[in-house]
C-alpha cells in the first residue's frame, strides 16, 4: 500500500512560472489525489510534523500517527526574502513585485535593473530567463536606453552547465547588451544602489532577485545547519533506518525538478531491491538538464555534476530530451505531458517547430506515459 500526506492536495508544476509576466507560459496545478487514485495509492491531506524511526511512526501536523516501512520525504524547501530591498522573485507563489518592474521599464520610469541571486543553496537558470525574456520583451515593445545586468557569486554564466553552455550563454547575453558581473555577492539595495562583496555598489532603478532557500526541520529527523537533510548515494537518510528524502529537502545544493525527479528515481529502484524486485538499485549520478527561455528560441542546457565523466557540458538549439518540457524525468514528465500535453512547455511563439529530438529509447519514453508511475513503495509525507 503507498500512502501520499500532502498537505496541499494540487501538485505544482513550477518552472514555467518565470514566463508568466511575459504572457508565455503558466504554472499549471494538476490534482495529486487523482494523480494517487490512478496509480493505486492513497492521497490524504496532511504534512510530516515529526518521525520516530526506532518505531517507524510518522506523525503528522494533525497529530495523527501513521505506522511506515519506508518513508520518502520529500517536501521541498522554504523560500526567505534573500536580499534586502530587492525584489524577489517566488514564482507560482507571486511575481506582482516583478510585474511592477515590467511596468516601470515599459513606461520609462525605471532604466536600469539588476538581476541578482544569493549565495549558496538554488537554482540560478531563472534569474537568467527573466532577463533575457525582459529583454525580448521591451525590444518587441520597441522601449529603448534601458540598461539590465546581472549580479551573480557565479565564477561564469550559468557556471553548472559547464564550459561550452557556460559560453553559450555568456554570447547570449552579451548579444542581447545585457551585462554580467560575476563573482559578486548581493547584499542589499538601498537609495538606489546594491551593495555587493566585493568591490563598489553597483547603482540602479530596480533589483529583482530570486529567494533563498532553507529546509524544514522534523523532530527526530538529522538536518544540516540550513535545514536539509543529509542523505547518502541512495538517498537514504543518515542514520535512519528505511527513511529516504528526495528533492529540495536533501542536502544536495541544486534545487531542481530534474534532479529531484533523478532522486525518486534513486529511491523507487533502492526501495524495489530491498523487496526482493529484479531491479538494480543504482546510485544517485546527476546530470544536470535545463531549458532555458530566453524570449527567442530556447536553449537546451545539459551537464553531469559528479565529473570524471569527460567533457559532460551540452548547449543546442535542439531539443536534448523528451518530451522537451521544463523539467526532464523519466517518469514524471511523460506522465505530466499526458495529462496537460503541449501546455507544459512554453508558448509556440517561442518554441520553434521543427526542433529534432535527440535521445536513445524515445519509443521507451513514450511507452512510459502508459505506465504506472512509480511512486516508490513507500508511505510517504
Amino acid at each position: 500500500m503507498i500512502e501520499i500526506h500532502a498537505p496541499r492536495r494540487d501538485f505544482v508544476y513550477r518552472p514555467l512560472a518565470v514566463a508568466e509576466p511575459f504572457g508565455v507560459g503558466q504554472a499549471l496545478r494538476f490534482d495529486l489525489a487523482e494523480i494517487a487514485a490512478s496509480h493505486g495509492a492513497t492521497y490524504r491531506a496532511d504534512g510530516l510534523r515529526s518521525v520516530e524511526p526506532n518505531r517507524h511512526r510518522a506523525t503528522m501536523r494533525g497529530r495523527q500517527r501513521h505506522g511506515y516501512d519506508k518513508l520518502l520525504i520529500a517536501c521541498g524547501a522554504k523560500m526567505h526574502w534573500s536580499v534586502p530591498g530587492a525584489i524577489s522573485f517566488w514564482g507560482p507563489a507571486g511575481h506582482e513585485g516583478f510585474d511592477r518592474v515590467l511596468k516601470e521599464l515599459e513606461k520609462g520610469t525605471a532604466r536600469k535593473v539588476l538581476f541578482t541571486m544569493p549565495v549558496g543553496f538554488g537554482w540560478p537558470l531563472p534569474i537568467y530567463e527573466l532577463a533575457l525574456m525582459t529583454s525580448a520583451h521591451l525590444t518587441e515593445l520597441g522601449v529603448k536606453h534601458v540598461e539590465l545586468a546581472i549580479v551573480t557569486p557565479e565564477d561564469t554564466p550559468l557556471q553548472l552547465f559547464g564550459p561550452h553552455a557556460s559560453d553559450q550563454v555568456a554570447a547570449l547575453l552579451a548579444d542581447r547588451g545585457i551585462a554580467v558581473k560575476t563573482g559578486s555577492y548581493p547584499i542589499r539595495f538601498a537609495s538606489g544602489k546594491l551593495a555587493v562583496a566585493p568591490g563598489d555598489s553597483i547603482p540602479a532603478d530596480r533589483v529583482v532577485s530570486m529567494p533563498s532557500y532553507e529546509g524544514h526541520r522534523f523532530d527526530g529527523m538529522p538536518s544540516d545547519q540550513r535545514g536539509f537533510i543529509p542523505v547518502d548515494e541512495h538517498c537514504r537518510v543518515r542514520g535512519l533506518p528505511d527513511v529516504f528524502a528526495a528533492g529540495d529537502a536533501t542536502n544536495f545544493p541544486v534545487k531542481q525538478g530534474g534532479l529531484a525527479a533523478q532522486q525518486s528515481d534513486v529511491v523507487a529502484a533502492t526501495i524495489a531491491a530491498q523487496l526482493g524486485e529484479d531491479v538494480e538499485a543504482e546510485p544517485f549520478h546527476p546530470i544536470l538538464r535545463g531549458l532555458l527561455l530566453t524570449g527567442n528560441r530556447p536553449r537546451y542546457l545539459r551537464n553531469e555534476l559528479e565529473g570524471g565523466q569527460g567533457e559532460t557540458s551540452a548547449a543546442t538549439d535542439h531539443a536534448l530530451w523528451f518530451p522537451r518540457g521544463k523539467v526532464a524525468g523519466r517518469y514524471l514528465a511523460p506522465l505530466l505531458t499526458s495529462l496537460a500535453g503541449e501546455s507544459l512547455e512554453p508558448s509556440r511563439a517561442v518554441l520553434d517547430s521543427s526542433t529534432e529530438i535527440h535521445l536513445e529509447g524515445l519509443d521507451r519514453m513514450r511507452r512510459a506515459v502508459r505506465t504506472s508511475l512509480d511512486l516508490g513503495a513507500t508511505t510517504a509525507a
